[in-house]
């Protein structure tokens, strides 16, 4: 049985390079994700035993009313998968700072709680934190800056998340 050949698709095609602008942009914007992610966890290491992961779901908890949140919108806030967050989270209830119980309105559901214990070490590990966010970042930034990185991160952000 003979067929006929289908054309191969054009995968000699130019890609759309960055333009000069766009490149230094871009190998800034990776530099600050490499460095900056290492230094927030050095710095958290050193003065609160924690990883940046861990404190992160602490600081989300801590941004609700009730200290609480459903696993799988704390796993969308934080960045992670429900796998590696529900491992975060079996670390952070060892210590005692957070506690998991089943969603009231969703038996399969379960909702992260901060404890007293947790609000207690997220109160004495926060003042270090932001310290080092501010030196890091902000000192180096004016209020417009500010303004515009917010408007930038924020037309970023949709095309990495489910938003």
């Amino acid at each position: 049985m003979v067929t006929e050949a289908r054309p191969l698709p054009d995968t000699a095609a130019e890609p759309r390079w960055l333009t000069a602008t766009e490149m230094n942009a871009w190998l800034n914007v990776t530099q600050v994700l490499m460095l900056l992610p290492t230094a927030l966890d050095r710095q958290l290491r050193d003065d609160a035993g924690l990883t940046h992961a861990h404190y992160r779901i602490l600081a989300m908890l801590s941004a609700e009313q009730d200290g609480s949140m459903r696993m799988t919108r704390l796993a969308r806030s934080t960045g992670t998968t429900t796998t590696r967050l529900s491992h975060a989270v079996s670390v952070l209830e060892e210590r005692g700072w957070v506690e998991r119980s089943a969603c009231p309105t969703d038996k399969r559901g379960q909702v992260a709680r901060l404890t007293d214990e947790g609000w207690s070490f997220l109160r004495s590990a926060a003042p270090g934190h932001v310290a080092e966010v501010r030196r890091l970042v902000f000192d180096h930034l004016t209020d417009d800056d500010v303004a515009r990185l917010r408007e930038i991160t924020a037309k970023i952000l949709p095309s990495l998340t489910d938003r």
